[in-house]
């Protein structure tokens, strides 16, 4: 398999002979007002900057070529934006946490969506839909429902991409079940001024490290939109300091990675 982070949550997976688009944010530096109350949540930080904080390393025309088909684990602007709607083709293979959110991509005018669940196929690969926190608390009745994914093949490793969740029994549960090989955290410690992490930080990845010390551990979602707290420089701080950088890997924008 080749992982290749794009930007914030955006990947392209090359699995089993199949290229994957996850979570597509395509849109121009600074197109979309920041997230906060005007979009419906609490502040955060960075209110007055606009998302996407940074420009996509490489063209949508090399992103989307020849892709086989999307996962989008949740609605939220910086998982599918209005320039994936517009940019991707409507008869392109979506894949979509639940019956609600199939709507609202069909909607859009898709007109290929499935529903993941625990047992999907998709060109002999097996798509198993797995849980997510999108926070904790109070904050979920904002955050919403949220899913990742677990990708098995005879011929490649486990991948596991657990999506926007904190760290909380579910993940663990996920690991012990599918003991994944390679596993894409989202892992900015993203969050408003009110309400907590939304996604993961570093002692989360920590005990995401802890539940699959075998594991290659990819942290994805970092620095790309205006409610990140966590940056890359002080994650690779962390893991060095715990001397797990050979199991944790934190991508610049562009990177790949095969496994």
């Amino acid at each position: 398999m080749n992982i290749q982070q794009i930007r914030n949550a955006t990947l392209v997976v090359e699995y089993a002979g199949k290229k994957f688009l996850v979570d597509p944010m395509l849109a121009e530096k600074g197109t979309y007002p920041p997230i906060g109350s005007r979009i419906g949540f609490p502040d955060a930080i960075r209110q007055d900057q606009k998302n996407p904080l940074v420009s996509l390393p490489i063209s949508v025309d090399k992103i989307i070529n020849h892709v086989d088909a999307v996962i989008v684990t949740h609605l939220h602007i910086d998982h599918f934006d209005e320039a994936a709607q517009k940019i991707l083709p409507k008869d392109i293979k979506m894949f979509v946490q639940n019956e609600a959110d199939a709507q609202e991509v069909k909607n859009v005018g898709f007109q290929n969506v499935e529903v993941l669940t625990e047992d999907t196929v998709f060109e002999g690969i097996q798509l198993i839909k797995t849980r997510g926190e999108h926070g904790r608390g109070e904050i979920l009745k904002l955050t919403g429902e949220v899913c990742g994914v677990v990708f098995k093949h005879q011929n490649e490793k486990r991948l596991y991409i657990a999506g926007d969740t904190v760290w909380y029994q579910g993940v663990q549960e996920e690991i012990d079940t599918h003991q994944p090989e390679v596993i894409v955290v989202n892992g900015g410690n993203n969050q408003f001024l009110e309400g907590g992490p939304i996604i993961m930080g570093k002692e989360d990845i920590y005990e995401t490290y802890k539940a699959a010390p075998h594991a290659n551990i990819i942290v994805s979602h970092m620095e790309a939109v205006n409610h990140w707290t966590l940056s890359r420089e002080e994650l690779k701080s962390f893991i060095n300091e715990r001397e797990i950088s050979s199991n944790v890997l934190v991508p610049d924008d562009g990177e790949s990675y095969s496994f």
